[in-house]
């Protein structure tokens, strides 16, 4: 497990730029944490790190986003007003499994509510530190991060 404090928001979205550019296809974020905590902040610097010039806007309300026009694909979605059976009928393997989709990364935000996961995939745990700071848990499951991704979090 990696920890990184993050004093503000434009870190954390210094920190998905990062993974935007570092991270390859097919990559998958499953993101946690709670209301506030910078999760939509973070998908937004992943999208500026992969060269992508639209909004990244949160799908709250759309369920999926996605934005093709980058390095590589990103899709972004958003279980928060789902129950666990709802997003077993989304399919959502369907998106890492590169079938249906051009393979890219796949930023999950309240991730919590998958019936299940897929085989390898980066976990980002955001909490609330204080007003403004954010720490971030990173857990790797069958997979690396690239070294640039390690020298920020140092």
């Amino acid at each position: 497990m990696i920890k990184i404090l993050l004093a503000n928001a434009e870190a954390m979205h210094q920190l998905g730029i990062y993974l935007g550019k570092s991270l390859d296809a097919p990559s998958i974020l499953l993101l946690e944490g709670d209301l506030g905590a910078g999760k939509t902040t973070l998908v937004q610097g992943i999208g500026k790190g992969l060269d992508i010039t639209e909004p990244i806007v949160s799908p709250t309300f759309t369920l999926i986003n996605e934005y093709t026009e980058g390095r590589i694909p990103l899709y972004h979605l958003d279980l928060y007003r789902l129950t666990t059976p709802e997003v077993a009928n989304l399919n959502l393997d369907t998106y890492w499994e590169g079938i249906e989709f051009t393979p890219g990364i796949v930023a999950i935000e309240w991730a919590e509510r998958m019936p299940y996961k897929p085989d390898r995939y980066i976990s980002l745990y955001l909490t609330h530190t204080d007003e403004d700071s954010r720490q971030i848990e990173i857990v790797l499951f069958n997979c690396t991060l690239p070294q640039t991704i390690l020298d920020f979090c140092q």
